[in-house]
């Protein structure tokens, strides 16, 4: 991170982060990194109920994670900033390093303790 940020745009930054912090925004983002959908297509993917699916498509479009286009009577959301897949990307890779690393942690104790139970 540049070094001469000012409060205000560390202020923006964490905003955007605490768009990302919410399981069911995530699921949503997940929903729509296939394609753009309507809000029932999105609660059918998600699971989630309608109303808290609008609530958090209304927070993400507002925070300008994603664009809204209306369609008729359908509103259909979208991915507006390609970045946030990338993000999404990067973080599950780490995760999926952290867990690899913690199996073969735990498979290193087992063959070990197993080492031990016999001798």
């Amino acid at each position: 991170m540049p070094p001469h940020l000012t409060d205000d745009v560390l202020e923006l930054m964490a905003g955007k982060f605490r768009m990302l912090s919410d399981p069911t925004r995530l699921a949503i983002l997940r929903c729509l990194m296939a394609g753009e959908r309507n809000v029932g297509q999105v609660v059918a993917e998600t699971g989630r109920g309608q109303a808290n699916v609008s609530k958090h498509l209304r927070m993400l479009a507002d925070a300008g994670l994603i664009r809204r286009r209306k369609a008729g009577l359908q509103v259909y959301y979208a991915i507006a900033d390609p970045l946030i897949e990338k993000l999404c990307h990067l973080v599950c890779d780490t995760i999926q390093a952290d867990l690899s690393r913690e199996v073969e942690r735990k498979q290193a104790m087992l063959s070990e303790w197993r080492i031990a139970d016999r001798g």
